[in-house]
């Protein structure tokens, strides 16, 4: 069986690219090692975390505020098994989705651990055993990446988890620890926080969301602390242990000092996630590698080995799902002959809290690195009509621009919705706007995106209007 093109792992870059290929006239097929197609994003990752952050915010609303609008309920209760299963539903509804694209696109899909013989052909290895081989011109892997798990912290999917077993937990926990400030933990920290559970979150670093925006970081620590989630900043850990019931986190500060110790019913472990590549046997064919374990491309991600690509978590840049589908995009279309590009300074980052943080470009820290002279705007969201009527007046927008041009070079967002409005900064970024361009667009009132006009205008001479 002879191929165009055979991409490895079927997560939102491997699929959304063979899906190109096809479309471009490219034989395709895609292997994945698992029964269900999609990845991490849309089994244990995005999708499924996303379910269970709409599904407990829907009940803290209905324990905090309902009241508020007048709404009396009373006997509420947390069906966690009910809420498991729609997540579940979800997942597998997304999932069929994504093999009918495949079957629609004509994509051949193989089940079974795919690995190099060489260059051109590609053993797969199923469940069973057995194998079969086929050819291909050119080879895409797309195999995603892992949580980190540290011998020292004894992973044993029990009770020492990562986000994968937390999104399986069908007994509301009464405590839980969480090693890492970051976008998983935090996330999956807010869904537990919002159904009841004691969330402390211990992280090494002097705040939350190392590599974003400070003040969105502030902004939304503050949001989290109301939410009854504990920090212990400028700690690292020393010492995990799990039973069958319950764990033990020892943790000390970063500078010296006396530990301490927390007993609790689950110690997720949430510092991050690393390349997946075991068992592609990349040695045979001698694919380079980065000092960090991620596969080394080039500009047009082509590894060393001409004709074989990677994309995603197994190469360098954010491990965004978005970030992989637009590689999936770039390598079909360059394949084919075709002139793609991506801009990676243009792709928004989100987290997926209540309020939300969102973001494109360059934060005050990168452009006070780089000596780029620039000016700042912020609006608050307290400051909104719209946010009020909601009660969603946490957060805030900031707009950087450049001190001499005006152009724009970054917008960073806490608050509602923000993980959409984002995208009205990331269109006019593309287009080389300036901060005059963004306020002088006519936006829609009520709505959120006025927080964008006003910190535009904030940034221009700082003549926000409502403030």
């Amino acid at each position: 069986m002879s191929y165009d093109v055979v991409v490895i792992g079927s997560g939102p870059g491997g699929y959304v690219g063979a899906i190109r290929c096809a479309q471009l006239g490219l034989k395709t097929a895609i292997i994945e090692k698992y029964n269900t197609l999609g990845g991490t994003c849309l089994n244990v990752g995005c999708i499924p975390s996303k379910a269970l952050l709409d599904s407990s915010e829907h009940f803290h609303n209905a324990t905090h505020t309902f009241t508020e609008h007048g709404i009396e309920a009373t006997g509420l209760k947390i069906n966690l098994p009910q809420m498991i299963k729609r997540k579940n539903d979800v997942v597998d509804q997304t999932c069929k989705g994504v093999e009918f694209l495949m079957k629609k696109n004509k994509i051949d899909v193989f089940t079974g651990l795919g690995s190099f013989v060489d260059a051109n052909n590609i053993l797969i290895t199923k469940a069973d055993g057995s194998t079969e081989q086929i050819t291909t011109s050119k080879v895409v892997i797309a195999t995603g990446s892992k949580p980190i798990t540290p011998a020292a912290m004894n992973y044993d999917k029990v009770r020492v988890i990562t986000s994968t077993e937390a999104l399986q937990i069908e007994k509301l926990p009464k405590s839980m620890v969480i090693i890492g400030a970051g976008v998983i933990g935090l996330e999956l920290g807010s869904v537990f926080a919002r159904l009841g559970t004691k969330v402390d979150v211990i992280e090494f670093q002097d705040r939350i969301l190392p590599g974003m925006d400070n003040d969105c970081a502030k902004e939304l620590t503050r949001s989290l602390k109301k939410l009854g989630m504990t920090f212990h900043f400028s700690n690292k850990v020393t010492g995990v242990k799990g039973t069958k019931t319950a764990a033990t986190v020892t943790f000390e500060p970063v500078s010296g000092g006396d530990a301490q110790e927390i007993k609790t019913d689950y110690c997720l472990i949430a510092i991050g996630r690393k390349p997946y590549t075991e068992g592609l046997g990349l040695e045979k064919v001698g694919i380079q590698l980065d000092e960090r374990g991620r596969i080394a491309v080039d500009a047009h991600l082509q590894t060393n080995v001409a004709g074989i690509y990677a994309i995603g978590d197994v190469i360098k840049g954010a491990m965004l799902a978005h970030k992989a589908e637009e590689e999936g995009v770039f390598i079909a279309e360059s394949i084919a002959g075709q002139k793609p590009h991506i801009d990676y300074n243009l792709i928004p980052g989100v987290v997926y809290t209540w309020p939300e943080v969102s973001a494109v470009g360059k934060t005050e820290e990168e452009l006070k690195a780089a000596n780029i002279p620039y000016k700042s705007g912020k609006f608050p969201f307290k400051a909104l009509g719209r946010a009020r009527a909601s009660m969603d007046t946490d957060g805030m927008v900031k707009v950087l621009a450049h001190a001499e041009t005006d152009e724009l070079l970054g917008v960073h967002m806490v608050g509602p919705r923000v993980a959409d409005v984002i995208m009205e900064a990331v269109a006019l970024m593309e287009f080389k706007a300036t901060a005059e361009d963004m306020a002088r667009i006519c936006h829609p009132h009520p709505t959120y995106t006025e927080a964008v006009k006003e910190a535009a205008l904030a940034a221009t001479d700082n003549r926000a209007l409502h403030i």
